[in-house]
């Protein structure tokens, strides 16, 4: 990213009031709890290309700023109080996340990992459009929120960032003893593989990202 700040690509990472307003995949995202200053978990579900059965995770986060350098990583978890729902398909976050790399005051590299299984078995086409399509296409949705962000932001809570700010986070803490890890193995395996792709209404873009 040429144009855009290391700081605010981190920003719009972890913005999840933003991200409901760029992101046009998502259905619903908002922390649960808190771990500690840099972790917390977060419930995420997101649009799949129809006829798929939409998905959803609950993730354990954990951030950390260094000098020329922004991390953000998560993995499935499972929560007592979020437990699969019958209308969504729960995927499973084996490990995903963003590494932002400062390259000038006004520039920065993103890399983006994604070993997420979405469950289920899935048609070829649904693979093959989520690795050359989907994913490229919400790199690009990205940046251009990136560039949007400082003004709004402007607009919305300018000071509150908590994940630069530990003291202003209000979630309630929880103890890491009252997670588990979520294996993808113990989840309902949904047979998707003989759906076909449905043709695209005008100004449909839904896809799927985590």
């Amino acid at each position: 990213m040429p144009d855009v700040p290391a700081e605010t690509v981190y920003d719009v990472l972890h913005d999840t009031e933003y991200r409901k307003k760029w992101d046009l995949n998502v259905i619903e995202t908002h922390e649960i709890a808190r771990l500690s200053d840099n972790a917390d978990i977060g419930y995420y579900s997101w649009k799949c290309p129809k006829p798929l059965k939409n998905r959803d995770v609950v993730t354990l986060r954990s951030w950390q700023v260094l000098e020329n350098s922004y991390i953000i990583l998560n993995f499935s978890v499972k929560h007592p109080k979020y437990p699969p729902r019958k209308d969504l398909v729960r995927a499973v976050s084996l490990l995903a996340g963003y590494l932002v790399q400062r390259t000038g005051p006004n520039s920065c590299s993103l890399t983006y990992l994604a070993q997420v299984d979405p469950k289920g078995a899935l048609p070829k086409w649904v693979v093959n459009k989520a690795s050359q399509y989907l994913a490229p296409k919400m790199m690009k949705k990205m940046h251009k929120a990136c560039l949007k962000y400082p003004s709004w932001k402007q607009e919305h809570n300018m000071n509150i960032k908590p994940w630069l700010y530990p003291e202003q986070n209000q979630l309630p803490t929880m103890a890491l003893s009252d997670l588990s890890l979520q294996h993808a193995s113990s989840l309902e395996n949904i047979d998707e593989s003989g759906l076909m792709e449905a043709k695209e209404e005008k100004g449909d873009t839904s896809g799927s990202e985590n």
